[in-house]
């Protein structure tokens, strides 16, 4: 497995620090979010879930916590939309450039609007996918908001 992704190169333009872990990715596991932090032995709290949606049509980014879902009335409203869906899976992967399993908020095709569920931002470090299936970078809140241009509301459920 390449350590070297799109997210893992725009994390160092960035400038921010991080490290690359891996794990071994289980395409049938139940939640993909659930199964990197039991591997990694890690909180699913710090152990982030990166989803496509579209608010009002517009794309969004969502980081939140492996075990919290979206509420997509929250999301609407933090995007200043009145509606919010998640994006179709092939259309993630085409506007991403990653697969599902394996989307990173950072180094995507297009540059989207990104949130990070509050929640996550109080942790003193986090796991996110690192642009591959099976590949994850530890960082702090705070360089994740730089590097991805988050802003923390939030939008779960």
């Amino acid at each position: 497995m390449s350590k070297t992704t799109p997210a893992t190169l725009a994390l160092t333009r960035a400038g921010v620090a991080f490290t690359v872990h891996t794990y071994d990715y289980d395409p049938d596991a139940d939640s993909i979010g659930l199964a990197a932090a039991a591997a990694l032995g890690e909180s699913p709290s710090r152990v982030l879930k990166t989803l496509m949606t579209l608010v009002d049509g517009r794309p969004v980014c969502v980081i939140l916590p492996s075990d919290r879902e979206v509420s997509m009335k929250k999301l609407a409203a933090a995007a200043g939309g009145k509606s919010a869906t998640m994006m179709k899976p092939a259309d993630a992967e085409r506007m991403t450039g990653y697969k599902v399993g394996g989307i990173s908020p950072f180094g995507q095709r297009k540059r989207v609007s990104t949130v990070l569920e509050a929640s996550a931002a109080a942790e003193p470090y986090v796991y996110l996918n690192g642009g591959q299936r099976g590949l994850q970078v530890r960082m702090s809140p705070a360089d994740l908001m730089t590097a991805a241009e988050a802003t923390a509301t939030e939008v779960a459920a």
